[in-house]
C-alpha cells in the first residue's frame, strides 16, 4: 500500500482508525498494569574481569553475589558505643536479617569489620542482599529503609546507600514530560496561532506516546531494559511525535490553500511529500538507535529497543491516525489562522532576506558557523567519562547523605569498596588468601581492607578493599588498574590462585572502558548506514559527505556544552548539578538520538531543495525556495525538540539530565547554525556539484523517492 493509498483509506475509515487506536491504547495500558514493569537500575559489563568476579560469586559464594548495601549511621551528642544507641541498632539490624531477599547482616559492632570511625560517633552496618540489585524487587529495598529509618531520633541519624537503595530513589519523568507538554503547546500556538492546528500533533503525539509507554513496559518483562528507557522514550516520542505531525500538518495546510479546499487531496498531497519524509527520517532514527546492540550491553540493547519501539509506534500513529483526525477537521485547520498565513508570507520574506544576505557571502557564513562550532567541540578534549557516585546526587536523597556521612567518619572511598574475589588453588587454603589482603592493603591508594572470608566449601575467598578516593575519582580508576596489572598478578602466580576484582565500582570502571573503546566503531557503523541511504535518496555525493560531518559537529559541540557544565562545573549550580565525570552512556545515546533526529531536518530541508532543483535546475534559486518553504516549519520543529529536551534538565536524575542538554543543545545548534546557515552556505558554494554523482552508480543504485510526481495525487 502506497502512501497515497494509505492517506486515502485511513481518512475515508476515519471512525475505525480512531476507534482502533482508542482500543490498543487501552488495552496495551491495561495490559501492562497487570503485568507489571521489570526496568533495571544498574549496567554490566558482559567479558569484563568484574563480570567474571560476579559470576565467581554466584556460582561458588551464593552468599556474597547478591548487592551489598550499607546503613550508616551518626550520633549526635554521643556515641554509637553509648549502651542505649546500641540496643536500638542491634535490635533493627535483627529485624532487617529477617526481611525477604536479605542474605546477611554485618553489624558495626563486630569484631575485625572496622565499621566505627575514630572517635565513635559514625559508623555502617552492610547489608547483603539475595540478588544483585537490578534483578531483586524494589520492595525488598523499601522495607528495609522502613525498618532501618524508624530509630531515627535527634540523638542517632540514619541513612541508607548503595545500588538497591538508589533503585527506590529514582524519579518519574512524568513530571518533566508535563512541562515539555505544555511548551509544546506554546509553540506550537505561536507557529500555527490556531488552536486545531496546535491540538492535532499535540493528540496524535499522546496517542502513540501512551501506546508506546505501556509497550516499553510490557518489553521490559522480556528483556533487560535500563530504568532510564522510560524516561528516554518519553523525551524522544513526544519531540519526534509533534515533529512529525508538524511536518505534516503544515504541509497539508499549503496544499489545501494551494487546491481551492479540498481536503482530501490536500491529505493525500501532504502524506505523499512530507509523510515520506517523516518515514524516511524516522527509519533513520531507528537504524541509528538499534545500531547501539553492537556495543553489547544488554542494559543498552533494552534502551535502543524502547526507544525505537517508541518511534516505530509514533510513526504508525502519524501515518494513520493524523490522516483520520484531518479528515475531521482538514476544513477548520485549512482555514484557520488567515493573519498568520499573512504572517507566513511575512516570514517567507524574512527567510529570502536571511538566505540572500547568506548566498551573497556563502564563505564568510561557512567559515563563521565552523568557527563556533569548533569552538564548542574544544571541550571535548578534557572529556572525562565516568559513571558518577551518589555524591553527585540530590541532598534530599538518603543516599547522598550516607554518602556524605560515609565520606566524613571514614573517607569517600568507603562508598565504593571494591570486591576482590580469589579461586583458591587448594580447599580451605586461608594463607593464599590471607597473602592477597596483605598485598593489596600495602597497595598506596588503598585505605582499609577487610578480613578475606572464606565460602562453606574453602574454595573461594573474598575480601573489600576501600579506595582513599572517590568511586568516581580518576584515582580510583587507576588504582583498579595498578592491582589488575601489578599487585595481584605476582600473588596470584605464586600461590596459584585466580584473582579477579569487582564490585559495582570496578564494573563501572570496565563498562566505561568497554564503551569507549567500541565507540568510534559504532559512530562509523551509524554514517556509513546513513549516508548510503542518503545516497540512495537524494542521488549525491555531497549531501551524504556534508550531512555527516555537520551532524558531527552538532553532536560534538553538544557534548561540549554538556561537558562545560557537568564536568567542569560551568553554571551547574544554577541546574542543581554537581561537577562530575561524564556518564559513558551520554556520548553514544546523544549520537544515536541527535544523529536520527539531525535527519529530520536535513531530510525535510534538502527534499524541498532537490525538489525546485528538478524544477527550475537553478541551483542558488533552490536553496533560496527550499530554505523560504523550510526555515519556519524547521524552526518551530526544533523549538518543539529543544523545549521538550531541556524540561528533563534540573528533573533530579543525572542521565536524564545529560542527555535532556545535550540533546536540547544539539537540537538548537543542528536547526539554527546548521540548516540555516552552515548547509545553506556550502550547497552555494558547490553549486550544481551538489547533485553530481557518476553515471555508472547513479545507473547501480536503486531508486527511492521522497517526493513523487503529483500524478498520484487525487484531482
Amino acid at each position: 500500500m502506497n502512501m497515497v493509498s494509505l492517506a486515502r483509506w485511513s481518512a475515508a475509515h476515519r471512525r475505525a482508525v480512531v476507534g482502533a487506536w482508542l482500543l490498543v491504547l487501552v488495552c496495551v495500558s491495561v495490559l501492562s498494569q497487570m503485568t507489571g514493569s521489570a526496568y533495571v537500575n544498574t549496567f554490566t559489563a558482559p567479558g569484563t574481569e568484574s563480570q567474571r568476579a560476579a559470576e565467581l560469586l554466584k556460582n561458588e559464594f551464593p552468599a556474597q553475589s547478591g548487592d551489598l548495601d550499607q546503613i550508616v549511621f551518626r550520633a549526635n551528642g554521643g556515641s554509637l558505643k553509648d549502651p542505649q544507641i546500641r540496643s536500638q541498632v542491634t535490635e533493627m539490624l535483627g529485624e532487617i536479617a529477617r526481611l525477604p531477599h536479605v542474605s546477611e547482616v554485618m553489624s558495626p559492632y563486630q569484631r575485625g569489620t572496622g565499621a566505627i570511625a575514630p572517635g565513635g560517633k559514625i559508623g555502617f552496618a552492610t547489608v547483603g542482599f539475595d540478588e544483585e540489585a537490578q534483578s531483586m524487587p524494589e520492595g525488598a529495598a523499601k522495607r528495609v529503609i522502613a525498618t532501618a529509618t524508624k530509630i531515627t531520633t535527634p540523638q542517632l541519624e540514619v541513612e541508607l546507600g548503595g545500588q538497591a537503595i538508589a533503585q527506590t530513589e529514582q524519579v518519574s519523568p512524568g513530571s518533566a514530560t508535563a512541562i515539555g507538554l505544555v511548551a509544546a503547546v506554546v509553540v506550537l500556538l505561536l507557529a500555527f496561532g490556531s488552536l486545531w492546528a496546535m491540538a492535532l500533533p499535540i493528540v496524535t503525539a499522546l496517542f502513540g506516546l501512551g501506546t508506546a509507554v505501556g509497550l516499553i513496559a510490557l518489553i521490559s518483562n522480556g528483556i533487560h531494559v535500563a530504568r532510564a528507557a522510560e524516561g528516554l522514550a518519553l523525551m524522544m516520542g513526544l519531540g519526534v511525535g509533534v515533529d512529525y505531525a508538524l511536518f505534516i500538518v503544515t504541509r497539508f495546510r499549503e496544499a489545501y490553500r494551494a487546491n481551492g479546499g479540498d481536503v482530501g487531496s490536500a491529505i493525500e498531497q501532504a502524506m505523499n511529500t512530507a509523510g515520506r519524509a517523516v518515514v524516511f527520517a524516522a527509519f533513520t532514527v531507528v537504524i541509528a538507535l538499534l545500531s547501539m546492540i553492537t556495543l553489547g550491553i544488554d542494559e543498552l540493547r533494552g534502551i535502543a529497543i524502547a526507544i525505537a519501539a517508541s518511534v516505530l509506534v509514533i510513526l504508525a500513529g502519524t501515518l494513520t491516525l493524523l490522516p483520520a483526525f484531518l479528515a475531521y477537521a482538514g476544513d477548520r485547520i485549512g482555514r484557520s489562522g488567515s493573519r498568520r498565513a499573512r504572517s507566513g508570507r511575512e516570514e517567507g520574506a524574512f527567510w529570502g532576506r536571511w538566505i540572500g544576505a547568506i548566498q551573497r557571502r556563502p564563505m564568510v557564513a561557512a567559515v563563521g558557523a565552523s568557527v563556533v562550532l569548533l569552538a564548542l567541540c574544544a571541550p571535548l578534549l578534557g572529556l572525562r567519562l565516568g559513571v558518577s557516585d551518589a555524591g553527585n546526587g540530590d541532598s534530599s536523597q538518603t543516599t547522598r547523605r550516607a554518602y556524605d556521612v560515609l565520606t566524613e567518619g571514614f573517607g569517600p572511598g568507603f562508598n565504593g569498596p571494591l570486591v576482590v574475589v580469589a579461586k583458591l588453588p587448594r580447599s580451605g587454603d586461608a594463607s593464599a588468601a590471607e597473602e592477597l589482603a596483605s598485598a593489596v592493603r600495602r597497595t598506596p591508594g588503598v585505605a582499609s581492607v577487610t578480613v578475606p572470608r572464606l565460602n562453606p566449601a574453602g574454595t573461594t575467598a573474598t575480601l573489600a578493599a576501600y579506595p582513599a578516593s572517590s568511586p568516581q575519582s580518576g584515582q580510583t580508576t587507576d588504582l583498579v588498574e595498578r592491582l589488575r596489572k601489578n599487585v595481584i598478578p605476582p600473588v596470584a602466580s605464586d600461590s596459584g590462585a585466580i584473582v579477579y576484582v569487582g564490585g559495582p565500582t570496578a564494573t563501572q570502571i570496565d563498562l566505561t572502558d568497554q564503551l569507549g573503546s567500541r565507540f568510534w566503531y559504532f559512530v562509523a557503523a551509524v554514517i556509513a548506514l546513513a549516508a548510503v541511504l542518503l545516497l540512495v535518496v537524494f542521488r549525491s555525493l555531497l549531501i551524504p559527505l556534508q550531512a555527516a560531518i555537520m551532524n558531527l559537529l552538532s553532536i560534538g559541540a553538544a557534548l561540549g556544552i554538556a561537558q562545560l557544565v557537568f564536568q567542569r562545573g560551568w553554571g551547574a549550580g544554577v541546574l542543581g548539578a554537581e561537577a562530575g565525570p561524564i556518564e559513558p552512556l551520554i556520548p553514544v545515546l546523544s549520537f544515536a538520538i541527535v544523529f536520527g533526529l539531525s535527519m529530520d531536518y536535513e531530510v525535510f530541508l534538502i527534499s524541498r531543495i532537490q525538489e525546485e532543483w528538478v524544477h527550475s535546475r537553478d541551483a542558488a534559486r533552490a536553496i533560496r525556495v527550499g530554505l523560504m518553504r523550510t526555515g519556519r516549519v524547521i524552526t518551530a520543529a526544533a523549538a518543539v525538540m529543544v523545549v521538550v529536551f531541556a524540561s528533563f534538565i534540573g528533573g533530579g536524575q543525572r542521565l536524564l539530565e545529560l542527555v535532556g542538554l545535550a540533546l536540547a543543545s544539539a537540537i538548537l545548534l543542528d536547526a539554527v547554525l546548521i540548516r540555516c546557515v552552515l548547509l545553506p552556505a556550502v550547497l552555494q558554494l558547490a553549486g550544481k556539484t551538489t547533485w553530481a554523482i557518476p553515471g555508472w552508480l547513479d545507473r547501480r543504485l536503486p531508486h527511492l523517492a521522497i517526493e513523487p510526481d503529483d500524478s498520484s495525487f487525487r484531482t
